[in-house]
């Protein structure tokens, strides 16, 4: 088998975690209230409490945040809270979260080529 033919990797597995955010919300019957536009709004609220534990924080101590006892267990929950309702909105819509990243990270590479990226924040059609 050439080089060509191996299958891509998959970069990203999720289908566990949305197989139990999906019994989860079974469960609790709360499929009802699972709808896009919701699961939408929950992720902005949480990505806004994952804001909240950094916002007056100096660039340093943001760097440590993970680590550090005051903040790494909300920092943790929070980034969690984020990864399980990003994971659950893309299950309800339909989206297979392994190609999306796959297909975005390819286009990406083309848009930043190293070339030209690299060391730079200029946006892509600023290089």
């Amino acid at each position: 088998m050439s080089k060509t033919d191996v299958p891509p990797r998959r970069l990203i597995e999720v289908e566990k975690l949305a197989a139990s955010l999906q019994r989860f919300a079974d469960d609790r019957d709360w499929q009802q209230f699972h709808l896009p536009k919701n699961l939408l709004l929950a992720l902005t609220g949480e990505v806004g409490e994952l804001c909240e534990i950094f916002q007056w924080m100096s660039e340093t101590d943001s760097v440590a945040a993970a680590k550090h006892p005051s903040t790494a267990q909300a920092v943790k929950d929070e980034l969690a809270d984020v990864l399980m309702y990003l994971v659950r909105l893309s299950s309800v819509l339909g989206v297979d979260l392994n190609e999306a990243v796959t297909s975005k990270l390819a286009l990406n590479g083309q848009k930043y080529p190293v070339d030209k990226a690299k060391s730079t924040s200029k946006k892509y059609d600023q290089l």
